[in-house]
């Protein structure tokens, strides 16, 4: 957990170098493709998967090395072949994971906001799930398990190979000649995110995209069709939050709302967007019918709030960045306090982005949030031990914290833009 957290701190500013850097690029090729609400919405997810995985909420059900001990028929020295071998072997893995993932509707949930984005860039490399609180990868690591690849070569290779995916997320790369044959491109990766028909479920690919061309799905990029992206069932929200559960309410509710007792059981199973017939007639769901004419979700932002909201941004990861830096200190003050701090995190998240939906209470919740994050320091004097640091720490978030309350209070009740873009697929 401690270790992991000083990996995330080097690699989130060098995610947040890249995203910047590509925006700039496609600005300067007038080809901008990273909308900013969009890319908040982005590295805010990003910032709830990264805190869950931090705290440890979530349990495997079997671990990798309760199969390595019970399975292996032979025991190896961590070499480089074993490096590969176990680099192999997950990325296999990744390749089932994800594809069980787009094919039964239970497992949709898990996966769903890392293609909620309308927008196809580095940002929404960082859309990742924090509904998963049950693991069940270390069961396709078998293979690996019965060659006795040791745990700790998995605990190595694992990070590497969840960060070399991140790069593939962009329009700005076209194909890469004789690596398209191998790797994951961004060309492969387009067409994964895109909802054309031609496109849908293909390319699961995660580091190499042999295994699709071995077990038929693979698709290439077509010239005639370009990639349109997002999900067939939009989900009208930047709240990363909302976006992680809502596909497992639709189908509790409509579990519930199904008088067949054989479809309130097989819905959990079935393919990804089936539902019972009468639920279909009865509740009807939004669905982009034409992916090539259809309005991409936005909500009115002027120059002066977008600044605000990368300032946000950035005061956001600094705050979580200070958790990440200081697990063992904050656990040290009480374990409760680490929990504390996680949810406050969510809590920033969610207010953030209820802003930019531009929730009618969204104020109150920032006002609310923000006056019990005074009152906390007020009370223990500093910010989760932030005085053994620096004693300027607390008084400078108890300003921050004051100035967010005003701040959203003022975007909140000023009249939205008449002129604001309207972003259409055409």
């Amino acid at each position: 957990m401690e270790t992991y957290g000083k990996i995330l701190i080097i690699a989130m500013p060098l995610f947040l170098l890249l995203v910047i850097f590509e925006k700039w690029y496609g600005w300067r090729k007038g080809f901008d493709t990273v909308r900013t609400l969009d890319m908040v919405s982005s590295l805010s997810s990003g910032v709830t998967n990264s805190t869950k995985d931090v705290l440890g909420l979530s349990i495997a059900i079997i671990s990798y090395g309760w199969l390595v001990n019970h399975l292996a028929i032979m025991h190896i020295q961590a070499t480089w072949l074993v490096y590969v071998i176990a680099f192999l072997a997950l990325d296999f893995s990744g390749y089932w994971t994800h594809r069980l993932a787009h094919e039964i509707n239970f497992f949709w949930n898990n996966h769903i906001v890392h293609h909620s984005s309308e927008e196809f860039n580095l940002a929404c490399a960082l859309r990742q799930s924090i509904s998963v609180f049950v693991r069940i990868y270390a069961v396709l690591l078998i293979p690996a398990a019965i060659l006795g690849v040791p745990e700790k070569v998995i605990a190595v290779v694992a990070p590497l190979h969840l960060f070399a995916q991140f790069w593939y997320h962009t329009r700005h790369i076209n194909r890469m000649g004789w690596l398209e044959y191998i790797i994951v491109t961004p060309s492969h990766h387009r067409v994964h995110h895109a909802i054309n028909p031609e496109y849908l479920d293909k390319n699961y690919g995660q580091i190499f995209i042999f295994w699709d061309r071995l077990f038929g799905t693979y698709q290439e990029e077509l010239p005639n069709v370009p990639a349109v992206y997002g999900v067939t069932r939009p989900v009208r929200t930047w709240n990363p939050i909302k976006i992680n559960f809502m596909h497992m309410w639709l189908l509790i509710k409509d579990a519930w709302h199904t008088k067949s007792w054989k479809d309130k059981f097989r819905i959990w199973l079935m393919p990804l967007g089936w539902r019972p017939a009468d639920v279909i007639e009865k509740y009807p769901v939004e669905k982009i019918q034409d992916v090539y004419h259809f309005e991409k979700y936005d909500t009115p932002a002027s120059k002066t709030m977008q600044v605000y909201l990368w300032a946000q941004l950035i005061c956001m990861l600094l705050l979580v960045s200070y958790l990440f830096a200081n697990v063992a200190m904050i656990k040290q003050l009480g374990i409760a306090n680490l929990f504390i701090y996680g949810g406050f995190i969510f809590l920033q998240v969610y207010a953030l982005t209820e802003f930019m939906d531009r929730g009618k209470y969204a104020w109150l919740l920032e006002a609310i949030k923000n006056v019990a994050c005074i009152a906390m320091i007020v009370q223990n004097g500093a910010w989760f031990g932030s005085n053994t640091i620096s004693p300027a720490i607390a008084p400078i978030l108890i300003g921050y914290f004051a100035m967010s309350s005003i701040a959203v209070y003022y975007f909140s009740n000023t009249p939205a833009d008449p002129s604001a873009k309207l972003y259409i697929v055409k």
